[in-house]
């Protein structure tokens, strides 16, 4: 009989204070009961009750040793219900890096999710950061999710497809082009760009130089920034049109109107990356979160590198490439 076993006996007697009680409570007969109880009193070396025809009571030594046992117990079911959580994936720490237009757009609702639904998961956000960035945060660990545009070319990161959102043109107010519903790439020929930098591998980028050489011409890049919010702010000081992610227009920065970009339609791939040896249930379960509020099925993540990214033109819309699975 194992010492945990013991001290549950043990404090079954000290609280029904009779052995039959205790007896019927462990669904266990009476006799073997008593041994079990006389055999700790052994190992202990002291009696911890005193017994009388009618009545069991605990010795002064029992009640101290009472106080003890329950501790112990207590501590041990607080590890196991502890164990089962983390291996529920209900407890732990994650740490999400997002691109600009995540942060902006599924944020918000992947941190009111989180915390309704997995609150025992201490989660903080790293938002507007690069792909690049991202890719060599969760490289090194300081990011443990990261949502963001690919390529995503590290072999050692996990990719998840989440969905393609379309882009659309960002437009000061009072603009020629703000007057029209939707706008064709070669529409802005002669527009001055705001574009995310490219010293520093910003993925819309290449994606606007893609474009701009599908329609043919080469965009006029008058700023360079780090951050969407600086883009739109720039565009709503009329500095220069940005092509942007549709969840973008969720700043909806007074100065600013939104126009679809129709021809050619295109769009840029959202992507889930975390490093491949990291299968923390919290972690995936975090991911199964990510996946449902971008409208996919919970599947298995695909070993980088991943897929293609942006669609840079053609006469259709791209969908996501089909998810594989991780080799078994």
């Amino acid at each position: 009989m194992n010492l945990l076993q013991h001290l549950r006996y043990f404090v079954a007697v000290a609280e029904e204070r009779h052995f039959g009680r205790a007896a019927e409570r462990l669904q266990m007969a009476q006799p073997p009961l008593s041994q079990q109880i006389r055999r700790l009193e052994r190992e202990v070396g002291t009696p911890l009750f005193t017994r009388t025809t009618r009545r069991v009571d605990l010795t002064p030594a029992g009640a101290a040793y009472l106080e003890r046992a329950r501790a112990i117990l207590a501590a041990v079911d607080e590890a196991a219900e502890e164990a089962r959580r983390v291996a529920a994936g209900l407890v732990g720490h994650l740490v999400i890096g997002c691109v600009g237009s995540v942060t902006y757009s599924l944020l918000p609702a992947l941190a009111r999710r989180l915390a309704s639904e997995l609150p025992g998961i201490d989660v903080s956000f790293r938002g507007e950061m690069l792909a690049a960035e991202q890719i060599e945060a969760v490289r090194t660990g300081t990011v443990d999710l990261a949502l963001l545009r690919p390529p995503v070319t590290d072999g050692a990161l996990a990719v998840t497809p989440l969905r393609e959102d379309r882009l659309v043109v960002a437009i000061p107010q009072g603009h020629r082009l703000a007057e029209r519903d939707r706008i064709r790439m070669a529409d802005l020929a002669e527009a001055e760009f705001i574009v995310h930098s490219a010293d520093r591998k910003s993925a819309m980028y290449g994606v606007v130089q893609r474009l701009a050489a599908a329609a043919g011409f080469t965009p006029r890049i008058q700023h360079e920034v780090g951050e969407t919010s600086t883009v739109i702010t720039l565009v709503a000081g009329g500095l220069g049109i940005a092509v942007v992610p549709e969840p973008v227009t969720a700043l909806a920065l007074a100065g600013v109107v939104f126009r679809p970009l129709t021809r050619p339609p295109a769009g840029v791939e959202l992507v889930a990356a975390h490093r491949a040896d990291r299968l923390e249930p919290h972690l995936q379960r975090t991911l199964e979160l990510v996946r449902e509020l971008t409208g996919e099925e919970p599947g298995s993540p695909v070993p980088g590198p991943p897929t293609a990214g942006a669609a840079a033109g053609g006469g259709r819309p791209r969908t996501p490439p089909p998810r594989a699975r991780r080799p078994s």
